[in-house]
């Protein structure tokens, strides 16, 4: 979705827009999050779909102003992006304030390798900055058919210290490799992808193909799996990086019941600011066998 909206007099206008001061910014980010609501008819059915099954507890009016605040916050983060790729140092330290980094370092000087486990919130690209901005670190991402939209995003994660940009073709032994040599690895495993890749869990009640990565490259690295949530703060005030203790008895010899673990955790972050999470994807894309897909 993000791909589609970069063009070159796109880019320009994001790289004109980040010198405005970000509660501006902000404004103009939620109009055109209210303006991506009515125009980008698939992504809203999409995100309604995703609300109606996880909070059926809501009734169909609130879901709607859940969505519109979902798609606010989209808007926000893309135009929020201009200052994360084109920003000063100093602009983006004052933007994104992390909470527990001593953490990391505190596992870095134990020569423990390091998985950040980073849910699909809005604020990832902030997080990532800000964790590129302390670390070298190692991520994994996928090439972009748009151009112009792979140049800018490509140059913008690797803007400070020496990032390693991954993709999955690499395979995991790179990733592996990485992680042992002190990289800490931003990973976002929350997506839906290949069948043959995931197992199904439950998130939000719904039984759910989710990657089981978390647990297997764990245990290969004999590396501490640490909560990274970003968080998208209002108007003017930027994001908040929380950085959570690294989780004990993990992974075990049960692969399923890690992969539940950690969908539960993503579920009790998502449940504290719902309409930060990224609703426009398929996620229940993938259904057991002889259910349909929602969507």
């Amino acid at each position: 979705m993000l791909s589609r909206l970069f063009s070159p007099p796109a880019v320009a206008l994001l790289w004109l827009l980040h010198f405005l001061p970000l509660r501006i910014l902000a404004f103009l980010g939620r109009g055109l999050g209210r303006l991506l609501y009515y125009l980008a008819r698939r992504r809203r059915m999409i995100a309604t779909v995703n609300l109606a099954w996880c909070f059926p507890e809501l009734n169909e009016a609130q879901r709607i102003q859940l969505a519109k605040a979902n798609f606010e916050a989209l808007g926000r983060s893309i135009l929020d992006r201009g200052i994360i790729w084109w920003g000063s140092r100093e602009r983006i330290l004052r933007l994104i304030k992390v909470d527990g980094e001593e953490k990391l370092h505190a596992l870095l000087a134990a020569k423990r390798p390091i998985i950040l486990l980073v849910p699909h919130f809005f604020g990832l690209d902030a997080g990532a900055m800000a964790m590129s901005m302390r670390f070298d670190v190692v991520t994994i991402y996928a090439p972009q058919r748009n151009a112009v939209f792979e140049r800018v995003f490509y140059k913008g994660r690797r803007r400070f210290g020496n990032q390693l940009m991954l993709t999955r073709q690499d395979g995991a032994r790179a990733t592996v490799k990485a992680m042992k040599s002190g990289r800490p690895f931003y990973y976002l495993p929350d997506l839906n992808y290949r069948r043959r890749d995931s197992i199904f869990v439950p998130f939000f009640g719904i039984q759910t193909a989710t990657i089981s990565g978390l647990s297997r490259l764990s245990k290969a690295a004999g590396a501490a799996v640490v909560p990274c949530v970003t968080r998208m703060l209002p108007g003017g005030q930027g994001y908040r990086v929380e950085i959570g203790d690294p989780w004990a008895d993990f992974p075990t010899d049960d692969v399923v019941a890690d992969t539940t673990r950690m969908n539960a955790w993503i579920e009790s972050v998502v449940r504290t600011m719902p309409e930060q999470y990224f609703w426009v994807h398929r996620r229940f894309k993938t259904r057991p066998r002889g259910e349909s897909c929602p969507y």
